[in-house]
């Protein structure tokens, strides 16, 4: 009697060619060209003061509250929904930091704990109407921008209110101390820079080798090579520039975990894994036992947490907070996420695309003010590049 034996060795799975490759992955590598031509036409049209350390370290405090707030709107549109009132209670929640901090006495930290707990109630209420009553997240939201502008002016009165203590400004506006004691240049921020785009690096690494282990590795070596050299430079190369101004910012601290775990949970994570099947197929997805309530749910808890840490970011850069605070920043934070990749119909995006996605829009705002295009025409010239965005992921689709 023969025995037969199994094989269980995985399937290898053949490197692609880098054409084949580039028009599998056009959307991922697509939004990073897109970058990489934005920032040098702009850094050419203003005569090199893009990249200026200044201007650069300008950038980035001028987009953090996006920032934030795009890796929170990325799972909700990930999961199949929106939010459109991002705006309205970052606006809210600075507000009502405003008024226990300068009005009532309460201390900054326990004032900032207590409006993302404000936040985090706030999500779950709209979520719970979105989850487990089945009403549209786009009327829900609607809604509780309406209600959060109208709270905004009442807890206001109208007014502005600031400033803020100094310490409570330090999350927006400090900036890492020099350890190191450099002179012209600030070296700690410098070799956390460093350390961070060796880290990025070493774990690419690591992860391609335990892909070529199990025979799943596409990505050919060429681009490999180059997407992970460009990171590491790119990283090196604007840490310097901070480093020669003033330093990384606090709030650059705060986004770069934000990223870091969030591009964790989503792709190392079963929760994660979840939340994109139920944005892909949400039927199939109930039927296989996930719970997609209960996850959609958590989603816009987790938006309301991020909407007002990007309250408390903006109302400390501003150093006062006004009824106006947030105003139209919902589409900003809508179109960061589309133009970084995320699909209409949900299942589709990376929380990196999301933050490329939000400095592209940083920049573009940045280098067309610098060159004194008017507000008129940025708004034209940024919806039609998220409508660019929108039909590129539509024929990308089609060819799928």
């Amino acid at each position: 009697m023969t025995q037969t034996t199994t094989n269980t060795q995985p399937t290898p799975v053949a490197v692609k060619s880098p054409i084949a490759f580039l028009r599998s992955h056009m959307r991922e590598y697509g939004i990073l060209f897109a970058l990489i031509a934005i920032m040098a036409f702009f850094q050419v049209a203003t005569g090199g003061i893009l990249l200026k350390p200044v201007n650069l370290t300008n950038l980035i405090l001028q987009n953090s509250y996006i920032i934030i707030m795009a890796i929170g709107m990325l799972l909700v549109i990930v999961a199949g929904h929106i939010d459109l009132s991002v705006g309205s209670v970052m606006g809210f929640v600075g507000a009502l930091a405003a008024v226990m901090i300068v009005n009532w006495g309460v201390p900054y930290f326990i004032a900032g704990l207590l409006c993302l707990v404000a936040g985090a109630i706030i999500g779950m209420a709209q979520g719970f109407w979105v989850a487990y009553f089945r009403i549209p997240s786009f009327i829900v939201t609607l809604a509780g921008m309406l209600v959060f502008k109208g709270l905004t002016l009442w807890l206001l009165a109208g007014q502005s209110v600031g400033p803020f203590p100094k310490q409570f400004q330090l999350i927006a506006s400090g900036f890492i101390p020099d350890l190191l004691g450099g002179a012209d240049l600030n070296l700690f921020s410098l070799l956390i820079g460093v350390l961070v785009a060796t880290l990025i690096l070493v774990l690419a690494i690591r992860n391609r080798t335990e892909a070529a282990k199990s025979g799943s590795i596409e990505e050919p070596f060429s681009f490999f090579a180059a997407k992970n050299g460009l990171i590491f430079i790119a990283l090196v190369y604007m840490s310097y520039l901070m480093a020669d101004f003033r330093g990384l910012p606090n709030v650059f601290i705060v986004m770069a975990l934000l990223i870091a775990v969030y591009s964790f949970v989503t792709s190392r994570t079963t929760i994660g894994r979840r939340i994109y099947a139920i944005g892909g197929n949400e039927k199939a997805a109930m039927l296989s036992g996930i719970n997609s309530q209960k996850l959609t749910f958590l989603t816009f808890a987790n938006m309301g947490v991020l909407a007002a840490l990007a309250g408390l970011v903006f109302a400390a850069r501003l150093n006062t907070a006004t009824p106006k605070a947030g105003a139209g920043f919902e589409l900003d934070v809508i179109a960061a996420v589309f133009i970084g990749g995320a699909s209409m119909s949900g299942g589709v995006g990376t929380v990196v695309g999301a933050v490329i996605g939000a400095f592209i829009m940083g920049v573009m705002n940045n280098g067309m003010s610098i060159l004194g295009i008017g507000i008129d025409w940025q708004q034209c010239i940024k919806g039609l590049v998220l409508l660019a965005a929108v039909i590129f992921d539509v024929m990308n689709k089609k060819k799928g």
